[in-house]
């Protein structure tokens, strides 16, 4: 009996000690005491995005294989991302919109949620985020693109040479109530071929209209592939759209408008409520970093936010372009009213 006794005693130690062992094992996965919080975190993030699809697979493969968060990205145009963002306010189906500029998103703002990203005091002070809901990214200036096998002795130097009447019907340009490249172009015309004033700017909109010869185009990508291959000479489009191609060796040029440029913040944004704030602010953080701003500045063609990264080589510097500037918040205010008004002339 004693001998039993001896034998069901010493199981029972051994038993403790492996539930023990086991309780402590799963403590610590648990609190990931021993991982980089940004590290590996696991789960989804869900994004909506404008970006072209080479740069959302390279950069969701990199961001996943940093993170070990999987990223699922539905590509669609700026102002369909925020309206399906307006749809779906009640039960957000999306992490993030990831670009669209801040002028475009600026009065859309109530559907993002505050988050100050870990890397803000490494952005240029104009970039920062002063809203406490529109992170940037990087900045996007406006840009002509000119097919160069195309456009023979005809000098493309800006706004004014697009009126030449050999470039009638030969001009790419998108909607800009559908994609916010165009309506930042739309901006920059304005303030530029207004000398400041922008109601002065809209006598350059009206000719320019009768230059499109009745073709808009549907979305950006439109603009940069048109031109590319050969189905339009020129095209108002955004930076990356251009030195894209120019990086790549096609026969294309960037012009930055001698009438003047404005560089816009690009954003990413965390939607209100949405399913994975976690995974959506390791997103932004991931983003903003210096090895993935260099990477995204050296092959994606996206000109950093940050001091410390500098531009791309197929980028002019900042200091060699007429750079000017708008006031955000009076475009933000106007955007409905110019793109009625652009619409107007246009059918007109």
């Amino acid at each position: 009996m004693k001998k039993k006794f001896l034998v069901m005693l010493s199981i029972t130690a051994m038993l403790l000690l492996c539930l023990t062992g086991c309780g402590d094992n799963g403590d610590t996965n648990k609190q990931g005491d021993s991982k980089d919080p940004n590290v590996q975190t696991g789960g989804t993030v869900i994004i909506y995005s404008p970006l072209t699809q080479s740069m959302i697979d390279s950069m969701c493969a990199k961001f996943e294989e940093d993170t070990g968060i999987h990223a699922e990205c539905l590509a669609m145009g700026t102002g369909d991302a925020l309206k399906r963002i307006e749809t779906e306010v009640d039960n957000p189906q999306a992490d993030i919109l990831w670009s669209g500029t801040i002028g475009t998103v600026k009065n859309r703002s109530e559907y993002f949620a505050d988050y100050t990203c870990v890397n803000e005091d490494a952005f240029y002070p104009e970039y920062k985020n002063v809203e406490g809901n529109l992170t940037r990214f990087d900045t996007v200036p406006s840009v002509i693109m000119v097919n160069t096998d195309l456009i023979g002795d005809i000098e493309i130097k800006g706004y004014e040479d697009l009126l030449n009447p050999e470039l009638k019907g030969k001009i790419a340009f998108c909607d800009p109530a559908a994609s916010s490249s165009s309506f930042e172009h739309l901006v920059n015309m304005l303030y530029a071929m207004g000398d400041g004033d922008t109601e002065e700017g809209w006598a350059y909109v009206e000719k320019f209209c009768e230059q499109l010869d009745g073709k808009l185009l549907g979305g950006s990508s439109a603009v940069y592939k048109g031109v590319a291959d050969g189905e339009y000479t020129v095209g108002l489009t955004f930076e990356q759209g251009s030195a894209q191609y120019v990086g790549a060796g096609a026969p294309v040029e960037t012009v930055y408008m001698e009438e003047g440029v404005i560089f816009r913040g690009d954003g990413v944004y965390i939607i209100k409520n949405c399913p994975n704030e976690e995974n959506a602010q390791a997103f932004v953080d991931w983003l903003t970093s210096k090895e993935i701003q260099e990477m995204m500045n050296n092959t994606q063609y996206r000109r950093t936010i940050r001091t410390d990264v500098p531009a791309g080589d197929a980028m002019t510097p900042m200091e060699q372009i007429n750079v000017i500037t708008d006031d955000e918040t009076y475009t933000a205010e106007h955007k409905s009213e110019w793109l009625d008004k652009f619409k107007d002339i246009f059918t007109r």
